[in-house]
Formats: structure tokens, C-alpha cells, sequence
């Protein structure tokens, strides 16, 4: 089974209406909560326009060059419930994600999709008509999936590092980070590939706990902030977050 498929498909089938990503956007004071299922959903969306649209087939490429936010975690998990190979090169690749404002990033790849990285899920303006807008094209695909082909445990799935060795390293991160089914994980981690994916976001999921991601810290000065977050997300586990 894929990655997606392991970690993610037994928290939309038991609980789904638990909290999975609460996002902050520090710099602009912006909050978001998903459950399992609307995570789950964009996840089904982006699967079903890689394969409908893409025609992505397991061991085909996608790069991914977004920072930590909830439309990312819906692309990794979107991209992997199809088999693909997630990789943060788009040379070669058949889709690249890259922000809504650096669609350069992008060259190389057989389709640019933009994203906009925004609270709401907004779409972006402006775009040259070769870049593809991720909003747009999502959101009106099913938000159930059902992968038209098999995903075999030794595809690779990040970068070189298959299925069955994603899946062990998310759940041995887990175990490292202390993290338990319960848990309210706090993180400023940035999911930088391949590492950062893996211990920021999918190791919560092999956990079957919940995040809270942090984004747009000022540099200095946190110390008050953190403090709230913590409180007020009633947080016991901690990923990057300064002390």
C-alpha cells in the first residue's frame, strides 16, 4: 500500500472528525484547523487530478517545493496516495508545486502548478497560462480516491527511499519524538525533503496524534508567543519550538 494509505486512511476511518493540521500563520495572525476528513479530502482531490489529468502512474515523479502549510500536506498526501515519487527537483518530474510567487521554481518540470498557500485555500491571480493554478484545478475533483493501479511496497515514494521505507521511518521518528495518539504536537519545523516531511508531518500521522504547525515566527522574541500557543492548543509534544 502506499504511503498515504497507511498512515493517513486509518484516521478517516476511525474519528474523522478529529483535528489532524491547526496552521498558524504568524505574520499575518491567521488560524486554521482541519479534521482528518478535510485533510483526507484534499489528499483524494490532488490523487485524483494527478492521475485524471496527469496521468501519473507509481514511480512517476513530482516535486514539491512548498513550505510547512496545510495545502502542502494535502499535495505530499495527494501525490503519494497515487504512488508517485516525491522529490524536490522538478527537472524531469511530471508535476511541480511550487509558491503562487515563485513559479520559476518550477521550471524543468512537465506541469508548473502554482500554490497559493493560502488560510482559506484561495486560489492565485495572475498566472501565465502555461502555470496551473492548484486551487482551481483541485477543488473540483472528488474527494474520495480509489488508486487505479497498485502501489507496491518497494516504489519509491521520497526520493530514493521506498514505500515500506518512508512508512518505517515516520513511525521510528515517531517513537524518537515521544509522540502518542493523544498528543497535541506543536512544530516549527519546516517539512524540507526528505527529512523534514517525514519528522514533521508524517511521523504525527504514524502516531495517529494531532499538529499544530507554527509558521511566520518573528526572529527574536518568541518566547511569550510560544508560551500562548502552548496553552491555549494544550500542547504535549514539541517539534523545533524553542524553549
Amino acid at each position: 500500500m502506499s504511503v498515504t494509505a497507511t498512515l493517513l486512511s486509518p484516521l478517516l476511518t476511525n474519528g474523522s472528525a478529529r483535528p489532524l493540521i491547526t496552521h498558524y500563520d504568524e505574520a499575518t495572525g491567521g488560524r486554521i484547523e482541519l479534521s482528518r476528513a478535510t485533510v483526507g479530502n484534499w489528499a483524494a482531490k490532488t490523487a485524483n487530478w494527478l492521475t485524471e489529468e496527469l496521468d501519473l502512474e507509481p514511480g512517476m515523479s513530482v516535486a514539491v517545493r512548498l513550505p510547512a502549510h496545510w495545502q502542502t500536506a494535502g499535495i505530499l498526501l495527494g501525490a503519494w496516495w497515487c504512488g508517485a515519487r516525491v522529490t524536490d527537483s522538478p527537472a524531469g518530474a511530471e508535476a511541480a508545486f511550487v509558491p503562487g510567487q515563485r513559479v520559476s521554481e518550477g521550471s524543468g518540470a512537465h506541469t508548473v502548478v502554482a500554490v497559493g498557500l493560502d488560510a482559506l485555500g484561495g486560489s492565485v491571480a495572475g498566472l501565465d497560462d502555461k502555470v496551473l493554478d492548484y486551487a482551481s484545478e483541485v477543488r473540483i475533483r472528488g474527494d474520495e480516491f480509489s488508486p487505479p493501479l497498485p502501489v507496491p511496497d518497494d516504489t519509491p515514494a521520497l526520493f530514493d527511499s521506498t514505500v515500506d521505507e518512508v512508512i518505517e521511518s515516520a513511525r521510528r521518528s515517531a517513537a524518537n519524538s515521544g509522540i502518542g495518539e493523544q498528543d497535541r504536537v506543536l512544530s516549527t519545523l519546516d517539512w524540507n525533503l526528505p527529512n523534514g516531511a517525514v519528522d514533521g508531518l508524517l511521523a504525527v500521522l504514524a502516531a495517529r496524534a494531532s499538529l499544530v504547525q507554527l509558521a511566520g515566527l518573528p526572529e527574536s522574541g518568541n518566547t511569550e508567543l510560544l508560551d500562548k500557543r502552548r496553552s491555549d492548543e494544550k500542547i504535549t509534544v514539541e517539534l523545533g519550538a524553542e524553549s
